[in-house]
């Protein structure tokens, strides 16, 4: 299959396995899976003898291959793919038809795997609600498709990893269970993304930065995921979830752990993954009676973004009209620990705001002292800035000196991309089932850290549970009440992305 894309494919062809998608007709499949596997494949990082085996009812295989070619023109027009080019690849695909309730399913399944090379590793990839991942765990154990005595047995599960402390620890029980810790990968696409890895390297490689990474320096750091999209098809799981558990104790947090976490040992999926668990440990309990003031929540209502009228949330289909759903929240954590007493980090994220953009922002204290700090144009507090979406890369913000016959400050911006135009950054599921197939962890959660997360947000849900409204903000709009309050003892207060 010829490369029709100029991306250079850099890292290690996989073992040939047997790819078990549960859910193999949902959206996620053929959104997200489908187009990876079919780009690590072009690529060489998916061995040509591997299988991919879907998993549903209701349809019949060449039904399923339809609907999955359909997919790769809607949301994957950039993989060109002729007759010839599909035959082929489909030739790598079987169906098991089979309700996930039912024992025969996964009899079935297991009568499907195929000995590759005299190993018969399996990847399953529940792509499907979390409610089905215990069932299916049972069903694989049941049968012993959990046994790794013929080859790699691992299970990825999508998140949200529980809905609070509770039910996180119910869930990585019974999964234990069926599988080993170390079989099962809790995937978070938001770690996949290039620039989020990045962090470790720009951090642990550049031995400028290490010694302004701490308190003396560090006035606050804002970690943010803005969204110009509103809830879409998910009002089912956003009622439920909110902006808090969908973003906040995931996403968010994880890149929290990479920003502040120690210098590992050694660069391996166990000593990369402590040293995250010692940030999380170190954080500071949200008490009762301080959440009001280190929390902000809101929701959108009716607005306007790049010209078009955009309906309140309350008002989408699926949404309660009474909704007191967050869909903007931000939080203030403190991590207790000798490098980051008494910075605040900020984590914040919302849909419908004016731009989509995820940024890290490290805002430094300002000096003592300073020869050019005139009444009217002082100097700005320097930031650094990870740039996750779009347009990767790192930025310096520093000041200089306005051309001419002053000594006027201006700012100065030091931009370092993170890739050139030739297509060099791998979408964040290609690098995470690339890293699921070759058994390398580092990018996925463990139990005891998923609980260590759930355990410091759940006093904020408490606090919530309850509430009958909430503040709203217009779609399109910055304008968020308490937002400037939050930021109130931080140099330049809260970076909105673009201003």
């Amino acid at each position: 299959m010829p490369e029709t894309t100029t991306k250079r494919c850099l890292g290690e062809p996989t073992e040939p396995a047997n790819i078990v998608i549960f859910g193999a007709g949902g959206d996620l499949t053929r959104r997200k899976l489908l187009p990876s596997l079919v780009k690590m494949l072009r690529c060489g990082l998916l061995h040509p003898k591997s299988r991919i085996i879907g998993v549903l009812k209701g349809r019949s295989e060449e039904e399923w291959l339809a609907s999955l070619y359909q997919g790769l023109r809607s949301f994957s027009p950039d993989i060109s793919m002729n007759d010839e080019q599909w035959n082929r690849f489909t030739a790598m695909c079987k169906m098991v038809a089979g309700d996930l309730k039912e024992a025969s399913t996964y009899t079935a399944l297991s009568e499907a795997l195929e000995t590759i090379e005299g190993r018969c590793n399996a990847m399953f990839y529940c792509a499907v609600p979390p409610n089905w991942y215990t069932t299916i765990a049972a069903g694989l154990s049941n049968v012993g498709l959990t046994n790794e005595s013929a080859g790699f047995r691992r299970v990825v599960i999508e998140k949200p990893f529980g809905m609070d402390l509770e039910s996180a620890r119910v869930l990585n029980n019974e999964l234990q269970l069926s599988f080993d810790e170390s079989q099962i990968y809790r995937i978070d696409h938001y770690l996949g993304k290039e620039s989020v890895q990045n962090l470790l390297v720009y951090r642990f490689s550049n031995s400028i930065l290490e010694p302004l990474w701490n308190r003396n320096f560090i006035d606050h750091i804002q970690i943010s995921a803005a969204e110009s999209i509103g809830i879409e098809y998910r009002a089912n799981y956003y009622e439920k979830s909110g902006a808090l558990r969908d973003m906040i104790q995931s996403h968010l947090m994880q890149v929290m752990t990479l920003v502040a976490m120690e210098p590992p040992v050694e660069f391996t999926a166990d000593a990369v993954r402590d040293e995250k668990i010692k940030v999380l440990r170190a954080v500071r309990p949200f008490e009762p009676e301080n959440i009001k003031n280190q929390t902000v929540a809101a929701q959108y209502g009716a607005g306007e973004i790049d010209g078009e009228p955009v309906k309140a949330y309350v008002a989408e289909e699926g949404v309660a009209p009474e909704s007191a759903t967050e869909t903007f929240v931000a939080a203030r954590f403190y991590i207790d620990n000798w490098r980051w007493q008494g910075v605040p980090f900020v984590l914040w994220t919302g849909k419908r705001l004016p731009r989509r953009v995820s940024e890290i922002v490290i805002r430094f204290r300002k000096p003592p002292f300073n020869l050019f700090d005139v009444e009217g144009n002082p100097p700005l507090a320097n930031a650094l800035v990870f740039r996750v979406h779009p347009d990767e890369g790192i930025s310096l913000r520093m000041n200089a000196k306005q051309p001419g016959l002053t000594t006027d400050i201006q700012r100065s911006v030091m931009r370092a991309p993170y890739s050139d135009e030739s297509g060099d950054i791998a979408d964040a599921y290609e690098v995470l089932l690339h890293d699921v197939l070759n058994g390398d962890a580092t990018l996925f959660s463990r139990a005891d850290e998923v609980e260590e997360s759930w355990e410091i947000i759940d006093p904020i849900l408490k606090a919530w549970e309850n509430k009958l409204s909430i503040h709203r903000y217009q779609a399109g709009s910055w304008d968020i009440e308490g937002m400037d309050e939050l930021f109130t003892d931080c140099e330049l207060g809260w970076h909105k992305p673009g201003h």
